[in-house]
């Protein structure tokens, strides 16, 4: 394959409309290393016009809410008025503290196609109207040519225009017309740590600003999805893994830390495959792009409306089962003038670790690759024959 840093074959995995069941579910070796595993991104949740079970959810939570309001009208208009002082405030580091920060930054997005529509979530990242989501929520309306649809978590809409989006990270950028927007502050991913409480906050089967919590589970977890739309295109992802709920709708929402800052876009969730009606729903497995990565990607997409990433310029077999990923032996395996040929590796060596890191299998090292930037320098450590050598090799950009 001429791209670099990609395996020779890659399993899409439904991400979109009727099926959103991943074909694999995650799995880890008994000593605690996560392997690379494929998984259904949060896929935007379509919407049809049929009675489904999420609908009936829907609708009996309206006729809660609307229960709710008559019960207080009536409790209101009694003897037992509620007073101001009665009110109890909130901790501005609580979860409904940040909550309250949070949600007005937060959007929904939906994009139509004939065959419905798809539901994910967004957020400011620019105060002129810019907003980052996944590509995967965007996808199938930007290749059908229809609207994308924000709604502001006051209920006002817009049609967004298209700033760029790119597969590879599985992120896009939109831009609505609007100025003095709510941005939400960008933390430092780099600095989380495991058992560090977050928040989620997105769309869930349309219900938009929905608030859960949790806790990050895991860093650094290779993660691999794929897109219905892009044939045969992975998103290769270095994942925070939070047991925070999200599900479909939940895409392109921000996972928030204690202090509001957005440390990840959440983006993947595993799934057991035995949900109802084809939607998976959470099982505490979730994944997000780190904010770090998340926020190079859009400032590239902002400045020139295309991005790029990382490779070391060789393609990978795939099939190899580990451990380590092998170069492949087939013919341009390795990019003429590029930095593994500088280097001197060759078709069928086989890569054991990036920067001290053991390389399990081929999606391994292509997530670590890509977790760096352009003109980073790493080491890979290398098996030919019954040899073990390193060596240094500068990152350059994708084509």
């Amino acid at each position: 394959m001429s791209e670099a840093e990609t395996p020779a074959s890659v399993e899409p995995i439904s991400s979109h409309t009727e099926s959103q069941t991943p074909t694999q579910t995650p799995w880890w070796v008994s000593d605690g290393q996560s392997m690379a595993s494929t998984f259904a991104p949060i896929a935007p949740l379509k919407r049809v016009v049929q009675v489904t079970w999420y609908m009936a959810l829907a609708m009996s939570l309206i006729a809660g809410v609307a229960g709710a309001l008559i019960g207080k009208a009536a409790f209101d208009s009694s003897n037992h008025l509620i007073t101001s002082n009665s009110i109890i405030s909130r901790s501005p580091n609580s979860v409904a503290g940040i909550a309250a920060r949070v949600l007005p930054s937060v959007v929904e997005v939906d994009s139509s196609t004939s065959t419905g529509t798809d539901t994910g979530t967004g957020f400011f990242i620019q105060s002129n109207g810019y907003i980052i989501t996944n590509n995967h929520v965007v996808e199938a309306a930007v290749l059908a040519k229809t609207p994308i649809t924000v709604k502001l978590s006051n209920n006002t809409q817009y049609t967004a225009t298209l700033v760029g989006r790119d597969t590879s990270y599985d992120l896009a950028v939109l831009k609505i017309d609007v100025t003095g927007a709510p941005a939400l502050v960008l933390g430092n991913s780099d600095n989380v740590q495991v058992g560090d409480p977050v928040i989620a906050i997105g769309s869930p089967l349309g219900l938009q600003g929905t608030v859960t919590s949790g806790i990050i589970s895991a860093k650094n977890r290779p993660v691999t999805t794929s897109s219905d739309n892009t044939a045969g295109e992975s998103s290769f992802i270095d994942a925070l893994q939070t047991d925070a709920a999200i599900n479909p709708g939940n895409s392109g929402g921000p996972l928030v830390d204690s202090t509001g800052a957005v440390i990840g876009v959440n983006s993947a969730i595993a799934s057991l495959g035995n949900s109802i009606s084809g939607q998976p729903g959470s099982i505490g497995l979730g994944f997000s792009i780190p904010i770090n990565q998340a926020k190079k990607t859009a400032d590239q997409l902002i400045k020139t409306g295309t991005s790029h990433y990382p490779i070391v310029g060789m393609s990978l077999d795939s099939s190899f089962a580990g451990p380590g990923a092998k170069i492949a032996t087939t013919t341009n395996s390795i990019l003429s003038g590029g930095p593994a040929a500088k280097a001197g590796l060759q078709p069928g060596d086989i890569i054991l670790a990036i920067d001290g890191h053991a390389i399990s299998v081929a999606d391994d090292l292509i997530v670590a690759i890509r977790s760096h930037s352009i003109g980073d320098t790493v080491t890979l450590k290398y098996q030919r024959g019954t040899v073990t050598k390193s060596v240094q090799i500068v990152l350059i950009a994708s084509k």
